[in-house]
């Protein structure tokens, strides 16, 4: 039985990931230092499902706090989901934070790791934010890093610290650039969860521009399952686009939203943020031909689940700090 090593477990993508691993059968230690970029009520929440499984143990705690334990040695996984999101509010003196939480901490673990007698495999969580926005087409993961955002940077940053680290001390590491996830559990400050929130409770819905930008939106068991193929069939070093069904537009997924819950919205357009990219779309062939991912869940199926999810929280915390 594999002892796997979750750090951000509580968040959105590291809670439904923990779920995963606990239903094949392997031990699983959480740690989350509950970043105050939303409640942490509903970090908590995430884990609700798990926090009395026998084979789940969980750390309320800085990684850098927990990287000196002994239990660390006995981990042969580690899936580093752990980091500080959101383009919007990387700018000005929170850009601090987001080197401290996105780069300096993902190199205190990976030389935490040379240390260890036998370095578990590392599969990190990267972001299509180190593209920037995208011209025309799919970019591969051999395109220019572009990012335009202090977010995007210190992604950018971190995936370059573990090329060092895996040509310096032969870590296995491999980095996964997610595509816009959504799902239940998505984060307040998302625009899916944001839409849908202020559908139920009858409030304008907010667009940050014209809503024309577009995206390339991934389903969070299809990020959980590429990152559960990472683990197998990666190699050191290796770069995955972990991208969706398709691309489109902010207003074209407002109208199927709207029509899932039954709502006509009254739309606000509020000014386009810098560092927002104005299109986005993976080219997912090296993913598919070397990790056998392919995205199952379509747009409407993953909207109607996650609205369902929000139907059942409507009510409960929903702090939007990092928006």
């Amino acid at each position: 039985m594999r002892k796997v090593l979750i750090t951000g477990c509580a968040g959105f993508i590291g809670s439904h990931l923990a779920e995963r691993l606990l239903q094949d059968g392997m031990d699983v230690i959480g740690i989350d230092g509950f970043v105050d970029n939303y409640d942490a009520s509903v970090k908590l929440r995430n884990l609700s499902a798990i926090r009395s499984h026998p084979r789940f143990a969980f750390h309320s705690s800085l990684l850098a706090d927990k990287l000196g334990e002994p239990w660390l040695d006995e981990v042969d996984l580690i899936f580093h989901q752990a980091a500080l999101p959101g383009v919007r509010s990387s700018w000005g003196t929170a850009f601090a934070d987001y080197v401290a939480h996105n780069l300096t901490a993902t190199q205190s673990l990976l030389e935490a790791c040379t240390r260890l007698q036998k370095p578990p495999r590392i599969v990190i969580a990267s972001s299509s934010s180190v593209y920037g926005s995208m011209k025309e087409g799919a970019l591969d993961e051999s395109a220019p890093l572009h990012p335009v955002s202090p977010y995007g940077v210190t992604k950018a940053a971190m995936e370059q610290i573990c090329r060092v680290y895996v040509e310096a001390h032969g870590l296995h590491v491999v980095m996964l650039r997610y595509f816009t996830v959504y799902g239940p559990r998505q984060r307040p400050d998302m625009a899916f969860h944001r839409f849908f929130r202020q559908m139920l409770r009858g409030e304008p819905i907010t667009i940050y521009g014209d809503g024309q930008q577009s995206r390339d939106f991934t389903y969070v068991s299809d990020a959980v399952e590429a990152n559960l193929l990472a683990a197998r069939h990666a190699a050191p070093g290796d770069v995955f686009n972990i991208g969706g069904d398709r691309e489109i537009s902010v207003l074209e997924v407002l109208h199927l939203m709207s029509q899932l819950a039954n709502v006509t919205p009254h739309v606000v357009h509020l000014p386009a943020v810098a560092g927002d990219s104005r299109r986005t779309k993976a080219d997912i062939r090296q993913a598919q031909a070397k990790l056998g991912y392919q995205p199952r869940v379509r747009l409407e199926e993953g909207l109607r689940l996650q609205l369902a999810d929000l139907r059942a929280h409507i009510d409960g915390p929903s702090d939007e700090r990092g928006q």
